[in-house]
């Protein structure tokens, strides 16, 4: 038998040449062995780890190949929040950006254009060199650990080649499988008697979430690294550091362009929206992004999405298919939503049956009757809609389509606020799909996250009067599910740990979950930062609700309605009895409050603390930032190379100016 010292050397001679030839076939597509001879170093390592394994290393090139051990997903919270690019669809909506960016930062900036990749986004942590965890984008706050999985994707190194790279830092990109994979995986699945994936990007996502790693290696993901982030990269141009990246080791795809001019970007747009038919994997539209880093934080973030980024999406593919009926669904809010029953027709790699229509606008604009042979596309290639009618193939018989006038649920006459599309049914304590859409909302994993409460079990709950709304759950036994129809004791007592459990989720959750109109996540995080209690909350006026960062009118008055309403008060009431979080843990641990009331812009860069942190403490002693100057802002907190328009903004509104030492004079304490 070998002995351990030859053993380690070895080792590491095979991973060093493994990695090597890795880097060579999967990154530079210039592969120097044949499969055979890789094949035999592999098996090789793998031999000699299973006889050694107190030699074993996360970031072997064995662990590629994956293992068949089920695993649950950890949650893994996201140092950089991984937000979603705004969406354009036209040339003018490109350009109303570029007018945006350009009022804000000058003339002098050049932009980088980039494929936008049809996969599953992933976020990529390094640490000394090596890959520390690989996580999904999830709310885009928190997301699942994938490391397992992420290892068997051959194109994203374990280990970085060369030097120069930061101690730590994240780089984020798409996982994609290609056409040719994709095909064999559905001829694969066919041959079993098991259900195709409707496309790549459902294929390559399903995969990232399985169990079982080696499933994963076996179906040969692939991964595109297109954004660095951390607090020490190479150079202040997005563009330098993924040219720096790609020495790393990091596939970086080729099909990018640094422009300074906005014909450009359309030229770029041009050449692929007629090219990408060509490509081996699929891309739905281009990412524009400003190249400078400096400038990108100066442009800084809306609520949901970079303000220094957007992408353009490709027209959508469309098909023409018969009206065979229209339903109308009405959601948790009461919103009636009718939807189109077509005849299935095959659109973007799927069979599509159903189709929103929006409201009764769109349909009277749209003119649109039962019979009609109709034009449906998918928004945004996601959800189908029905764009048109092709009136030529119209029967003389049809008649122009009358919008239901009362709810399909509960018989209340719908009614129509001024300003809105859609209409409403007014029942919310009795209309049985608002109620159950409340609670589904409320137990959902975003919100309450309590397992066990599908839609089936709820619906359950409900006809058998054991809930009639979300505080009812906290009043529910054991004993009270065992008898329903296929309830088991484990399946109650999960039930019962999940709803206990839930008792501990934070105050911002808790808000979303409440489900108030307009309030979704970010909204949520929002008010809870802007009071510490829903007490605060309930008592707030419109006036003090839009101080908040990100909330308007129409948020402000939609939380000040809901607070009104008695019954909403009174389920609150025994939301706070049964344990619920209803107060900002984060406040209550807040240093003090002496910046309450007062909002801060943050530009430019400060030695020795980053604008995070600023932001941090700003927070902490009761104060709130904002991304842009506005007459709202208090102060204007500056460093090096801060935003010239941002200053002369400042300046015109009278707004203080103030550094580091003058911000941690208002805190009372010492820089």
């Amino acid at each position: 038998m070998i002995s351990i010292s030859k053993a380690t050397q070895r080792i590491g001679d095979l991973r060093k040449e493994l990695d090597r030839h890795n880097y060579l076939y999967y990154v530079q597509s210039a592969p120097q062995i044949t499969d055979f001879e890789y094949d035999m170093m592999m098996n090789e390592l793998i031999h000699l780890e299973k006889l050694f394994p107190e030699l074993s290393d996360p970031a072997s090139p064995t662990q590629r190949v994956g293992d068949d051990i089920n695993r649950e997903f950890n949650q893994v919270e996201h140092k950089y929040p991984m937000l979603s690019l705004g969406n354009t669809y036209s040339r003018e909506e490109l350009t109303e950006f570029d007018n945006r960016v350009r009022k804000s930062i000058g003339d002098a900036f050049s932009y980088v254009c980039e494929l936008k990749y049809d996969g599953t986004s992933i976020s990529l942590t390094y640490s000394g060199g090596v890959l520390k965890h690989g996580v999904t984008r999830g709310d885009g706050f928190v997301g699942d650990d994938v490391t397992e999985n992420i290892k068997t994707i051959r194109s994203i190194p374990l280990v970085l080649h060369g030097s120069g790279f930061p101690d730590e830092f994240v780089i984020r990109g798409e996982v994609i499988m290609t056409h040719e994979v994709f095909a064999k995986l559905n001829r694969e699945r066919e041959a079993k008697g098991e259900l195709p994936f409707a496309n790549p990007r459902n294929a390559a996502s399903g995969t990232l979430k399985l169990q079982k790693s080696q499933e994963v290696a076996r179906r040969q993901l692939d991964c595109f690294l297109y954004y660095l982030l951390g607090e020490q990269l190479p150079t202040a141009s997005h563009f330098g550091n993924l040219e720096a990246a790609k020495n790393w080791g990091f596939r970086i795809p080729p099909y990018i362009n640094k422009v300074n001019t906005l014909n450009a970007v359309f030229d770029f747009i041009d050449h692929w929206e007629k090219e990408r038919k060509l490509l081996p994997f699929d891309i739905d539209g281009i990412v524009i992004k400003v190249d400078s880093i400096d400038q990108q934080n100066e442009l800084g973030f809306t609520a949901k999405t970079p303000r220094w980024a957007i992408s353009y999406k490709f027209k959508a593919e469309q098909v023409i298919t018969r009206l065979l009926s229209i339903d109308f669904q009405v959601g948790r809010t009461g919103a009636v939503t009718p939807v189109a029953n077509l005849e299935p027709v095959q659109l973007a790699g799927t069979t599509v049956k159903r189709a929103t229509l929006h409201n009764a606008d769109q349909i009277n604009m749209l003119d649109i009757r039962i019979g009609d042979y109709v034009y449906v596309e998918k928004g945004g290639e996601i959800i189908p809609k029905i764009v048109g009618v092709d009136t030529e193939k119209r029967t003389e018989n049809s008649k122009k389509f009358e919008y239901i006038k009362n709810c399909p649920d509960c018989g209340a006459e719908l009614v129509r606020q001024e300003g809105e599309a859609a209409h409403y049914c007014p029942n919310e304590q009795d209309c049985p799909p608002q109620v159950k859409g409340r609670i589904e909302h409320f137990v959902s994993r975003k919100a309450m996250n309590i397992d066990g409460l599908g839609e089936e079990i709820i619906d359950l709950l409900y006809q058998t009067g054991l809930i009639k709304n979300i505080a009812d759950l906290y009043d529910l036994t054991i004993d009270d599910l065992i008898p329903l129809e296929r309830m088991g004791k484990k399946s109650a007592e999960n039930i019962i740990t999940g709803i206990s459990t839930s008792r501990n989720v934070p105050f911002d959750r808790v808000l979303y979950a409440l489900g108030i109109r307009y309030a979704g996540e970010t909204v949520a995080k929002k008010l809870a930062a802007g009071f510490s209690s829903v007490d605060l909350l309930a008592r707030a006026e419109i006036t003090e609700l839009l101080k908040v960062d990100e909330i308007g009118t129409k948020i402000a008055e939609s939380v000040v309605q809901f607070f009104r309403n008695k019954n909403n008060l009174l389920i609150i009431e025994r939301l706070k009895a049964a344990g619920l979080q209803m107060e900002s843990v984060q406040k209550r641990s807040m240093f003090s409050d002496k910046l309450k009331g007062k909002t801060f812009v943050i530009s430019g860069t400060f030695a020795g603390i980053s604008r995070d942190e600023l932001k941090e403490m700003v927070g902490n002693y009761g104060g709130k930032t904002s991304g842009s100057v506005t007459s709202k802002t208090d102060f204007l907190l500056a460093g090096e190379n801060m935003g010239p328009a941002k200053l002369q903004k400042a300046n015109e509104l009278k707004i203080p100016v103030i550094g580091v030492s003058e911000f941690y004079k208002l805190l009372g304490k010492d820089e």
